[in-house]
């Protein structure tokens, strides 16, 4: 195990490059900022960073890089920071916007490119994993997910490649697989899809909907079995729910539970996990694999939208 403090870059300073600093700070890690803004670089050393430059040549010898920048600059810049550096690299969802790129990232990459899949670390998503894989509540029918809110502040990307990479890899996580892609229907704005509802597998199912087209903002996970169902609607409330199927005879005969989980920062045990094994610890689970699985998964739910909605 390594001994001495570990030293991370950081690419990228906006909203979620924000969010990211605040919780290594936190976790006891000042990173060392790369941010083409001036204001934003000011802002990075006023919230805590060690450093912040303009330049990825200015970067002081690190244990690991995060990249959070758009995802459709992903390639080129991943590309040049293997060549650069010798260290691992954590870089944010999707891994790219084209699959040809990601399988670049994985041919170049190998072992050393890590996805911030963060609800893959979410303690709910755990739990739900967990119900699917020990039989608690008989066999998986399906998940199904409602991820909504209204606008976003990404224009790198449409709605679908923002906010289905994570219901993709929640499927990942508790299924453990991805189900291939049956069916969509595809709302836009202009061009661009603003939401999506996805029908991927037969048995078992993921049922996705995305959307940037409501008021209220919702992050739903349900996980159906022949014994019952386990829903996480509120993923700041500590708990999930689930409920035991009784007697079919009997209308509403049913049993709930609200099952305690962890509280904690999915996005804290995502960024300690890349800490500990930057330290020596286990490799975390969302590889660049994983992330290229991702990204042709969105590929297909792109392509169909666009062909009529069928596979």
């Amino acid at each position: 195990m390594k001994n001495d403090p570990i030293r991370l870059g950081l690419i990228g300073y906006g909203i979620w490059g924000e969010k990211i600093l605040q919780t290594l700070l936190t976790l006891g890690v000042r990173p060392d900022v790369v941010e083409t803004s001036e204001p934003r670089r000011k802002a990075a050393i006023a919230a805590g960073a060690r450093s912040a430059s303009d330049e990825i040549a200015a970067l002081p010898a690190v244990d690991g890089i995060i990249v959070a920048t758009p995802a459709t600059n992903h390639c080129q810049l991943v590309l040049r920071l293997l060549d650069q550096f010798s260290c691992p690299l954590f870089v944010e969802k999707p891994l790219t916007a084209d699959a040809d790129e990601a399988r670049l990232i994985v041919r170049e990459g190998g072992t050393r490119v890590f996805v911030m899949h963060i609800w893959r670390y979410h303690p709910g998503i755990r739990a739900l994993a967990e119900i699917a894989r020990s039989g608690e509540l008989g066999s998986v029918a399906g998940v199904r997910t409602v991820r909504t809110n209204w606008t976003s502040p990404r224009t790198d990307v449409d709605s679908l490649w923002n906010l289905a990479p994570h219901d993709i890899s929640i499927a990942l996580a508790v299924l453990g697989f991805i189900p291939e892609p049956r069916f969509v229907l595809a709302e836009r704005q202009g061009s661009r899809i603003c939401g999506l509802i996805g029908v991927c597998g037969e048995s078992p199912w993921l049922a996705l909907e995305v959307s940037n087209r409501y008021r209220d903002k919702r992050r739903e996970v349900r996980l159906h079995c022949d014994g019952g169902v386990a829903v996480m609607t509120d993923p700041d409330a500590g708990f999930i729910e689930i409920t035991r199927e009784g007697d079919t005879r009997i209308p509403f005969d049913s049993r709930t539970e609200q099952r305690p989980v962890s509280r904690q920062s999915a996005l804290g045990l995502e960024l300690g996990c890349f800490i500990d094994y930057l330290g020596g610890g286990p490799a975390p689970p969302t590889d660049a694999a994983e992330g290229l699985a991702v990204v042709e998964t969105l590929m297909r739910l792109q392509h169909m939208a666009n062909s009529g909605g069928a596979s």
